[in-house]
């Protein structure tokens, strides 16, 4: 056979390879496995406990990024401002999604061959007693190779696809649970700041209480010493003047725990942290509420379980893959000469190229296994996406009722307070007249007391459940944050803050 009869078989057989090769890699449109269709899930027309709050309207859209400016409080919007750096729940859910990323990046990976090198250089003597068929005993000679071994699993019946599918599911709802985190920590802080603003402002009452009955005990000594009254009355007096000094003090403790509380989620040590007083007087804001159909592109905790139905969807189909030969595409190349000089030169290059299909023929059931517990990690992120839509459903009616209620039992309690106060004044006025005793001024105090109390708190739950609320309805989240394609170099967070939302 001539040069050219070698060289055109040579290149026969690579074109028959090469062949095979594409028809294989044709397969990788063949991908088994279900199509991922959203679960369907019961959204009704309108809240139940909407009542009359305001619905949203087109200007409104839905709640900005930086949700809590809606209270138009300037502390508060600088305590949040604080999360965005310091807060170390949030670092970690940045690290868990980056590296939900990385493990996207990794499965990606599978996309391209695996090309590998590993040059020798040995020097060998076969023994002089080797067998006869073998080569010539006493042989000392020198090997130098410089090869480079490719390797590539076909993405046959989409069996990489859908890995790579199934990783990228899980990295979204890795910044969906970013986005849980970031509302969260934000709700909380916005929840104890006005829970210390509630008491700031029962503090103020009992200051004020306190100089009130300071001037009572007063009074009431000195018409004890000018013997228009008893010492019993004067011991009343006393005793609820001691009584409300003591539940001055006691606020004090659950201020400092809220305190204390904010210090920790705005990443600093509570020694380090002061949050000056400010009574909470002004009623919450009227938030935009929209439709049901709009919480399910609002809440990132509803976005987030969603791609982990779509992510056990994909593993579906990669279980299914089992059933098929993985197959292989596997080449190599390089140099190899006996003398160092001659390493580089055209005689001493050498080549494989091939392909392989490895099947399963029995396993004792594994596959049907493997294929029934991926369906059934499906069909249980479908009922816990549903269950999340439920819940929150029921969190958004809860704190509609809570608003709707409290909204009312504050007006009635106005209407207790100023009653209160004006029997108050009347019980001071028989009394100074001598028509009654002190006991009925007591009783009269400890009633307007106690109702401004009760109001001050009902203002202050009337805050938290507007603040739950808007947490309820995604806090101006949406799901179109989402990152189409986590993998790439793009950063969907900075260093230290979470994703916001374009305004």
């Amino acid at each position: 056979m001539t040069h050219t009869q070698t060289v055109a078989h040579k290149t026969q057989r690579i074109g028959q390879v090469l062949l095979l090769g594409m028809t294989i890699l044709s397969l990788a449109a063949c991908a088994v496995g279900p199509k991922y269709k959203i679960p369907a899930v019961p959204a009704p027309p309108a809240y139940k406990e909407m009542g009359n709050w305001k619905t949203a309207q087109p200007s409104d859209q839905n709640l900005v990024g930086n949700w809590w400016e809606i209270f138009q409080d300037p502390q508060l919007n600088a305590l949040e401002q604080q999360i965005d750096v310091s807060n170390q729940n949030l670092k970690a859910a940045v690290a868990q999604y980056q590296e939900a990323r990385a493990a996207l990046r990794y499965a990606r990976a599978d996309y391209y061959p695996t090309a590998s090198i590993a040059p020798s250089a040995t020097r060998e003597r076969y023994s002089d007693n080797r067998p006869a068929s073998a080569a010539a005993g006493g042989t000392t000679f020198n090997d130098f190779v410089l090869p480079v071994n490719v390797s590539y699993q076909v993405n046959a019946w989409g069996r990489v696809s859908k890995n790579v599918e199934s990783y990228r599911e899980q990295a979204q709802a890795s910044a969906a649970d970013l986005a849980v985190v970031n509302l969260t920590m934000h709700a909380d802080l916005a929840i104890d700041y006005f829970a210390a603003r509630t008491l700031d402002a029962e503090e103020k009452l009992l200051q004020n209480t306190v100089a009130q009955y300071e001037q009572a005990l007063q009074l009431n000594e000195e018409r004890y010493q000018g013997g228009l009254a008893s010492e019993v009355e004067v011991e009343q007096a006393r005793t609820i003047l001691e009584t409300t000094r003591a539940q001055l003090v006691d606020v004090g403790v659950a201020r400092a725990q809220y305190e204390h509380a904010a210090a920790v989620l705005v990443g600093k040590p509570p020694s380090d942290f002061s949050l000056p007083p400010l009574p909470l007087t002004t009623p919450p804001p009227t938030i935009p509420v929209g439709v049901p159909s709009e919480l399910l592109e609002r809440r990132p905790d509803i976005a987030a379980s969603e791609r982990h139905v779509a992510s056990a969807n994909a593993q579906v189909g990669l279980a299914k893959t089992a059933y098929y030969p993985l197959v292989n595409i596997v080449g190599s190349g390089g140099l190899e000469s006996g003398t160092i000089t001659t390493l580089l030169q055209g005689p001493s290059a050498l080549w494989s190229v091939g392909t392989s299909a490895a099947a399963t023929i029995f396993d004792g059931g594994r596959r049907h296994a493997l294929n029934d517990e991926a369906r059934a990690t499906y069909d249980s992120s479908v009922a816990s996406y549903r269950q999340t839509v439920l819940s929150a459903f029921q969190q958004v009616e809860d704190n509609l009722t809570a608003l709707r209620v409290l909204e009312q039992e504050a007006g009635v309690q106005a209407t207790a307070v100023r009653s209160a106060q004006h029997s108050l004044d009347l019980s001071n006025t028989r009394y100074e007249g001598g028509v009654t005793s002190y006991l009925e001024v007591i009783t009269a105090q400890n009633a307007a007391l106690s109702d401004e109390v009760t109001a001050v708190n009902i203002l202050g739950r009337r805050m938290a459940s507007a603040v739950l609320l808007i947490e309820a309805l995604g806090g101006g989240w949406d799901r179109s944050n989402l990152p189409d394609r986590p993998e790439c170099c793009g950063k969907l967070v900075s260093d230290n803050a979470p994703p916001k939302p374009v305004r």
